[in-house]
């Protein structure tokens, strides 16, 4: 029998406590996802660089929003978006490992279309590392189209060799 699917909902993430708890989560899931995709000392500088407290904090100052994906109040991902001119950048879609599979992450991209929709946006769009195929293959099921490629360099000699995923609303 298949399992039960709940509904989500879905936590603004604001105060210091939702930050640390956040940050936590990133640690876990990129450290069991990105590892074997990246390698740990990647993986550990983007976490400080992109997921630490003060960097979440300064994304929040900058506009970004961060949400908890929470199932029966509990958090079992995460999701940052940043609002754009007529775009919803969708910077961050992580489910811990136990909850994969299971259409949790499609409720979070329908939480965020109905987001873009409301505020006039035309378009949801975001980066994934191209040699993340499940996630590539996820977002595909999802609508979402890759439109290019791009190789950011971040720092250290680490770089982002992304696709560029879009999806109309």
């Amino acid at each position: 029998m298949k399992d039960k699917v709940h509904t989500l909902s879905f936590y603004p993430v604001k105060a210091q406590k939702d930050i640390q708890l956040l940050c936590t989560m990133a640690q876990e899931i990129w450290h069991e996802h990105f590892t074997p995709i990246l390698g740990v000392a990647q993986v550990d500088y983007m976490v400080e660089k992109f997921q630490s407290p003060p960097a979440i904090a300064e994304q929040l100052e900058k506009g970004y929003l961060y949400y908890l994906l929470l199932l029966e109040g509990s958090p079992i991902g995460y999701t940052g978006i940043h609002p754009e001119e007529d775009a919803l950048f969708l910077s961050k879609l992580y489910v811990k490992k136990s909850f994969r599979g299971k259409g949790y992450a499609r409720q979070a991209m329908n939480f965020l279309e109905s987001f873009g929709k409301e505020r006039g946006l035309s378009k949801i769009w975001l980066t994934v590392n191209r040699y993340n195929t499940g996630t590539i293959a996820a977002y595909k099921a999802m609508g979402l189209k890759t439109v290019r490629e791009e190789k950011a360099d971040i720092g250290e000699g680490f770089f982002m060799d992304d696709y560029i995923m879009e999806k109309s609303l």
